[in-house]
């Protein structure tokens, strides 16, 4: 954030000042700063922005500094701020070093320049090495490869397009009876279709944990409380002729987990050991702490120190070492035809090793198996659960402002819709840039609703960090289906942003802003 026709620093995050190298920036003019950069055209571009109140990118944008050899490559935007009367005292600076992007470009356009050549060397160098048994060994872990992926991309076109059929043919029946002027029955319709939605977001969310690449909104957890918590749950989901027994370590560790994730990935572990246990059985849950040297620790592939575990045990059938080898394949499963995904375990498995943990199966059949979850361990106390202490729900809007940024035209339009309808005055944007230009105007903005994947030069995530220089108290709550975890979620967000995963439940995103506006007000 620059201020000033001399463009001074008001404020640069880390990745700028890594770029910039050991400098002092803070309240110093970028001329003064960035000597070396006369004559490059950046100083001409600051100024023309302040001058003319237009924004620039540059994409690919050749920098020669000081400290570093040869030319670094950067994309940037440079956009205006303007005080209430609408005049510019400032320029937002965003953008990304490629460098690397770049370097790989060049090497992909020499090495194209000499493709024959290199062809013909590769065609010879290969048919060597096909003889030999290393090689032979490498294409044995491609096809493996390549069928893990011809099944996960069956699997996920298999439930899909039954979740779609569902949806289209719940769609069509509905204008169908509306053509013939028939309005009986169609709640049915509508609950068909909101129930193959949920599917397939839970089906995509589950992809997304398999992956690592689900959006997590890890926070410091007491895991006895959590089991014991969900112990009459599970009770009830397993049945009466399971024996449920919970066994809670005396003094756990706090680990710093989405608990709400972790509660799921416990129960699909207490599923599947119910329906290994078919005529019944004994099942336990217990935590306790363990600590991991070196040793134990590669052998488990994770860094030495404190980890919190979570046993599910059960006296089931148990399982083989090859179904142990492959228990957490995509869509993989023992159980019959049309009875479970084959995505449960995938899931717990991508959850866990996204956290930062690890999962531990033993098994042998006729004896059962245990499931341990490790979990690395939080420094700091746990969060105490706050639920039901929140104020009185506020009459409809309570007079507050929204300013909902989001580039997917219908979903901006159902969202305006809603939260009007709930009673608040909703201002709306279409990309980042636009957004931005909201917050600077004048006015009242009670609360900031952004998508993180924006188009137009500016996420939400750089639009909320901007928002917050100009708004110190400005409350943001991100909506995202998938978000990269250095952009927002997983631990990165600060005090006052919350996060919502597509698809959400309309009513659900009301309650959220109202809870929101309620704790500012307190």
């Amino acid at each position: 954030m620059l201020s000033g026709p001399e463009h001074c620093f008001d404020y640069v995050n880390d990745a700028y000042q890594q770029l910039a190298g050991s400098r002092v920036l803070l309240g110093r003019p970028v001329r003064a700063v960035f000597p070396e950069l006369a004559g490059q055209g950046i100083f001409e571009m600051l100024d023309r922005v302040y001058a003319t109140g237009e924004p620039i990118r540059a994409s690919a944008l050749p920098v020669r500094l000081a400290h570093t050899p040869g030319k670094r490559f950067v994309d940037l935007l440079y956009q205006p701020i303007r005080d209430a009367a609408g005049r510019v005292h400032g320029i937002f600076a965003g953008g990304y070093d490629v460098t690397e992007r770049v370097d790989a470009e060049t090497e992909l356009r020499q090495l194209n320049a000499t493709l024959e050549e290199r062809v013909a060397e590769r065609t010879l160098a290969r048919e060597r090495a096909w003889q030999t048994l290393a090689e032979t060994q490498d294409a044995l872990r491609q096809a493996q490869k390549m069928e893990a992926v011809g099944q996960l991309t069956g699997g996920i076109a298999h439930d899909f397009n039954n979740l779609l059929a569902a949806i289209s043919g719940a769609h069509q029946l509905m204008r169908l009876r509306l053509d013939q002027g028939q309005t009986q029955g169609l709640h049915a319709y509508l609950d068909m279709g909101e129930r193959s939605v949920r599917r397939a977001a839970s089906l995509t969310q589950r992809l997304l944990a398999f992956s690592r690449r689900q959006t997590l909104d890890p926070r410091p957890t007491d895991v006895n409380r959590l089991v014991l918590g969900m112990e009459e749950m599970v009770a009830r989901t397993v049945g009466p002729a399971v024996q449920l027994t919970v066994a809670p370590a005396a003094a756990p560790w706090p680990t710093r987990v989405d608990a709400s994730q972790l509660e799921n990935a416990l129960l699909n572990l207490c599923i599947n050991a119910r329906d290994a246990m078919p005529e019944g059985g004994r099942l336990e849950l217990s935590t306790a702490n363990r600590t991991l040297g070196e040793h134990g620790a590669a052998a488990q592939e994770l860094p030495a120190g404190d980890y919190v575990c979570l046993r599910v045990t059960d006296t089931g059938t148990g399982m083989s070492q090859d179904i142990v080898q492959r228990v957490f394949d995509p869509f993989f499963t023992t159980k019959p035809l049309g009875q479970g995904t084959g995505l449960g375990l995938s899931m717990v498995y991508g959850f866990v090793r996204q956290s930062g943990g690890q999962i531990q199966v033993d098994s042998e059949p006729g004896r059962g198996t245990t499931m341990t979850l490790l979990l690395p361990r939080h420094g700091g106390d746990a969060e105490h659960d706050e639920a039901g202490q929140a104020s009185d729900a506020p009459d409809r809007g309570s007079g507050a402002t929204l300013l909902l940024i989001e580039d997917e035209d219908v979903v901006r339009t159902l969202l305006v819709e809603v939260l009007e309808d709930a009673g608040y005055t909703v201002l709306s944007a279409a990309d980042g840039p636009a957004g931005l230009l909201r917050l600077q105007a004048a006015g009242p903005m009670d609360l900031l609703v952004t998508d993180v994947g924006l188009r137009g030069g500016m996420n939400g995530r750089q639009v909320a960090d901007a928002g917050r220089l100009l708004r110190p108290d400005l409350q943001v709550l991100f909506i995202t289906g998938y978000a990269e975890a250095a952009t927002v979620g997983n631990g990165f967000m600060e005090a006052g942003m919350e996060l919502m995963t597509k698809p959400f439940d309309l009513a659900t995103l009301v309650t959220r802003v109202r809870e929101m506006l309620d704790r500012r007000r307190t």
